[in-house]
This record gives C-alpha cells, sequence and structure tokens, in this order.
C-alpha cells in the first residue's frame, strides 16, 4: 500500500511490538505527530508526552533497561535532537536498546544553517550503535527495521534514525514485513569452554566477576548454578546487581572504589578470575597494574573491542554470556572450597560502618523503606553518594530491578528512567533514590509522573550539597569546599503538593515511617526529602589512582 513516510515509520515500529513512546513535538518533527495522532486514537500506540526531550530518551532507556525490550523516543530537530543527546550517551555507556526518531529540516535545506538544523548524525556518531540520515521516503523502512536489529544484536545499545521533514510527507510503497531476528552471536568453540572449565577446576581460590551483560543476556539462573555447584564466590560490577541474589552465601556484592571490603580482596587475593560481561572500567580496577596482580584473568564477552582494552587478560572468550556460561556448567565439577570462602568472608564489613553514630543515616533509611514497602521493587537512582548507598545497602535478588547510569555517571537521570520503568512496569513498585544535587537537574519531570499518574515513590537525600564532590574536596583537595554547597531553597512537600503530589521532608525514621504511610495512602507520586548530614560520607572508598584492596573505611 501507499502511505506517507510518517505512517510508513509508525507501520514499522508496530511491527516490531513497540507500543510506547516517549517524546516532545516540534517544527521539524510534526508530520510524525501528525501520523501518531491516529495512531492513538486507535490505541494501537502510547505516547508519553514528557517535560524535556533528556527526560524522554532517560524514560525509554528506563523501558529498555527494565524489560530488555529495546525503548523508543522521538524528539524534534535542532534543540530538541541535541537535549537527547545526554540520554543516547547514558545509554551507549550501559549497552542500553534505544531508537531515537529525530526530525530534520527538509533535504533541500540542510547545510543551509536553516531554523533548528544541527548534524545530530555527527553530534551523536561517537555515542550510537549506529545512525541513518534518511534522505529519500523509500530508506525509512529499511532503516527503522535495521535499527531495531541493531540496538538489541550483540551488545546492545542506541540507534539514531534522522529524519527530513519532507520525507515524512512523501509517499512511497509500505509492504509489512515480520521483524528481522537479533544477529546470533559469536558463538565460541568447545576447546575454549573445556580450557575454561579446566581453569577452573583446577583453581584453588576462584572468583567469578560478572557484569552487566550478565543482565542482558539474562544468564543469572545459570550463572547461579555455576557458582553454587562450584563454591566460587560471585563479585559484581554496579550493572550486575540483582543478577546474584545478595542474600546468597556466596554473594560478595559490588567491586571497585566504593565496593565491598570482602569482594575487593577477594579478587585482589584469587588465582583466577574469570569475568563475564564487563569492561573493566577504571572504578571497577583503581591502578590497572595491581589489579588481580596474582590472578590469571579469563575474560568472556560478546563484544572483541573489550577484551584486553583495559586489562590484560590471559584468555579470552568471545560469547554471549549465558552460552557460555550454560556450555561451561556441566564440564565443571562439584567443589566445596570451604577454605577459600571462609577467607573471602573473614574480610566481611558491617554494613553501617563508617556512619554517624548518631542521627539518621542511609542505613536507616533503606531499613525504614524495605520495612514498608519490600525490597523486591524496581530501585532506580540517580548518581552520587545515594547511589553508592543504594548499591551496597540494597539488597537485590533480581536482574532488572537496578536502574541507575553506572558508565555516564549521569545526574538527572534517575526520574525519567523511573518514570520509563513505571510505565513498562504497570503492576510494579517502582522507587526512585536520589540527592538533591541530582533531583534539581530533571525535577520537571515529576509533571510526567503526575500528568500520568505514576505512583513512583522519590526518596531525596537532601544534604544540602553535591555529597560526592565534597566527599572528594574533603578527602583529597584539602577541605577546599569549592561551589558544591546547595542552597537550602527548595520546599519539597510544595514543590510535590503544585504538580498534585504527596510531599514531605523527614529528619527521623519515625516521620519517614508516617510519610510513606502517608504516600500510599495518597495513592499517586510521591516526593520524600530525607535530611541528612551534610558530611555523612560514602565508605569505603579507594583513593583514585590507588589499588583496589587499598580502601579507606572512614
Amino acid at each position: 500500500m501507499r502511505l506517507s513516510g510518517a505512517k510508513i515509520i509508525m507501520e514499522c515500529l508496530l511491527e516490531q511490538g513497540t507500543d510506547t513512546i516517549f517524546g516532545f513535538p516540534g517544527g521539524q518533527i510534526m508530520p510524525l505527530y501528525d501520523a501518531l495522532y491516529d495512531y492513538t486514537e486507535a490505541g494501537r500506540i502510547r505516547h508519553i508526552l514528557t517535560c524535556h526531550e533528556q527526560g524522554a530518551t532517560h524514560a525509554a532507556d528506563g523501558f529498555a533497561r527494565s524489560t530488555g525490550k529495546v525503548g523508543v523516543c522521538f524528539a524534534t530537530s535542532g534543540p530538541g535532537a541535541t537535549n537527547t543527546v545526554t540520554g543516547i550517551a547514558t545509554a551507549y555507556m550501559d549497552s542500553s536498546p534505544i531508537v531515537v526518531v529525530t526530525g530534520q529540516v527538509p533535504v533541500s535545506l540542510i547545510g543551509r544553517d536553516s531554523f533548528q538544523e544541527v548534524d545530530i548524525v555527527g553530534i551523536t556518531l561517537p555515542v550510537t550503535k549506529h545512525s541513518f540520515l534518511c534522505k529519500d521516503v523509500n530508506e525509512l523502512a529499511t532503516a527503522v527495521r535495521s535499527a531495531f536489529r541493531i540496538a538489541k544484536s550483540g551488545r546492545p545499545g542506541p540507534v539514531l534514525i534522522d529524519v527530513p521533514k519532507n520525507l515524512m510527507q512523501e509517499t512511497a510503497d509500505y509492504r509489512p514485513m515480520t521483524p528481522l531476528p537479533a544477529e546470533p552471536p559469536p558463538k565460541p568453540g568447545n576447546d575454549q569452554i573445556k580450557r575454561l572449565a579446566r581453569r577452573i577446576n583446577e583453581a584453588k581460590r576462584p572468583v567469578l566477576f560478572a557484569g552487566g551483560g550478565v543482565v542482558v543476556s539474562e544468564a543469572s539462573d545459570v550463572l547461579t548454578e555455576l557458582a553454587e555447584k562450584s563454591q566460587i564466590p560471585v563479585a559484581t560490577t554496579l550493572m550486575c546487581l540483582g543478577a546474584f541474589d545478595r542474600r546468597n552465601p556466596l554473594s560478595l556484592g559490588m567491586v571497585g572504589m566504593h565496593g565491598e571490603r570482602d569482594a575487593n580482596m577477594a579478587v585482589h587475593g584469587a588465582d583466577l578470575v574469570v569475568s563475564v560481561g564487563l569492561r573493566f572500567s577504571d572504578r571497577v580496577t583503581g591502578d590497572l597494574q595491581r589489579f588481580a596482580q596474582g590472578a590469571t584473568v579469563v575474560h568472556v564477552d560478546i563484544d572483541r573491542s573489550e577484551i584486553d582494552k583495559n586489562v590484560l587478560s590471559d584468555d579470552h572468550i568471545i560469547g554471549d554470556a549465558r552460552d557460555v556460561l550454560a556450555r561451561l556448567l556441566p564440564l565443571v565439577k562439584e567443589a566445596k572450597r570451604s577454605a577459600w570462602n571462609g577467607e573471602v568472608r573473614s574480610h566481611r564489613r558491617d554494613p553501617d560502618a563508617g556512619e554517624s553514630a548518631k542521627g539518621f543515616g542511609p542505613s536507616q533509611i533503606f531499613r525504614v523503606v524495605r520495612e514498608a514497602l519490600g525490597d523486591d521493587v524496581i530501585v532506580a537512582t540517580d548518581v552520587g553518594q545515594h547511589q553508592m548507598w543504594t548499591a551496597q545497602k540494597w539488597p537485590f535478588s533480581k536482574p532488572r530491578r537496578l536502574i541507575t547510569s553506572g558508565g555516564l555517571g549521569t545526574m538527572g537521570f534517575g526520574l525519567g528512567a523511573a518514570v520509563g520503568a513505571q510505565i513498562a512496569n504497570p503492576g510494579e513498585r517502582v522507587i526512585l533514590f536520589t540527592g538533591d544535587g541530582s533531583f534539581r537537574m530533571n525535577c520537571a519531570e515529576l509533571m510526567t509522573v503526575s500528568s500520568q499518574d505514576l505512583p513512583i515513590i522519590a526518596f531525596v537525600m537532601k544534604n544540602n550539597t553535591l555529597g560526592m564532590v565534597r566527599q572528594w574536596q574533603k578527602l583529597f583537595f584539602d577541605r577546599r569546599f569549592s561551589a558544591t554547597d546547595l542552597p537550602d531553597v527548595l520546599d519539597y512537600e510544595k514543590l510535590a503538593s503544585s504538580f498534585g503530589l504527596f510531599g514531605r521532608h523527614v529528619t527521623d525514621a519515625d516521620g519517614l515511617r508516617a510519610a510513606i504511610a502517608g504516600a500510599l495512602a495518597f495513592g499517586r507520586g510521591a516526593v520524600i526529602a530525607c535530611e541528612l548530614p551534610i558530611d555523612e560520607n560514602v565508605w569505603p572508598i579507594v583513593p583514585p589512582g590507588d589499588a583496589i584492596n587499598n580502601q579507606l573505611t572512614e
């Protein structure tokens, strides 16, 4: 059938199973929004209007992370497109599959500095898996179909489609097509799997080091079987929290700058580190020359470019995490490793260690929230001290329950991401832990929470400062507190109520309990600001450039 370019885009999105689009309209994408009108009126697709294109991109990202599906975002040209860049980069760093469709000036005006023209393909080239600039209406269907395949194949990531306005208005033949399957991942040879199994069976002090690739490949159950069969302790990156139940006796939690002491010491003292689906970020490794010095390092990853990029491996396997672990499982022998696990556990620290002896602290906040809401909830975070406290103190037990910006460290990510996760999971409880610095960046998305009637509860760690920056200034910059303290001018209760939401400012555990009860009774979104001391710090911390076994604990 003959359709406009705008309708071809919409039909191709439906082909791909898209049921939700996040976005914000504007001049050059208006024909696409005009086509969208018919689809939303017919109930064929849902559009979520956010307050800002960055919020829309983060929402598409939160949708993708919490489901494994491809998130979709619309934005117009110029400033609309550039407002998506932070969200695209965030998704790229954390391997989250999103497709961003941007409007562009008509083909005849490209390169003429036209009103709201910007080379968004050039701008986003370093932070996308692929970008399309369509210049013929007949290219649109192929671009959309290819974008989805690229976004979800191999190591997932964001794809941009830039569509000039005239192409949305022109017509072309459209023929429905079954979605293309994701490209098959590399298939490592049996000899590689057998060699890794032999290393594991011979190891005395092995560690399984799991990253976000375990979540992406849905390999949580196989990772657990392998660890329990061979009694190997499991350390994770931030992006893998929940893929291995934190309550499992073999769980060590997070490795790195703010990692658990037992996790860091296990990796430091291991004779074999089997690293699965991670990129060895500097926040994980510390001093590369001293990372896992005495260990044989085997790197399993689907992305060949990550092999030996940061940590030189002794062996590697390029393949899908689930496939590799599943094939490894029957070859690995049952073992006890009691002495090694006992040594690892001897480094375990009190999770409340280092907090202020008196007063209302992070541990109390997380404890009260868990008591009131349970811990089987989807937790979104922003970036800063509250993010690290969440990673350390929340007992994540399932994958895709932590929605956080790891690689880019995007302040302002959390609220938009929580919106996307809640839209994707209407039957789940979604909560946000944020800091007052992060929250102020994109708090206008409370309008989206209210307009969509989303029951998201945002817990703001209110210490009136950019806490992580202040902590670094205190420890490493001779207490020269430059531009970190925040003016205490925001009334969180009034802010929330102005959006028709529930708001409270609390200073103790009893107040927090009452506030949560009030929010649940209110039945809509809520903002609960929790007052913390300005110098409540995150412990432990590895000084920048030091080895991960050298942690400051107070």
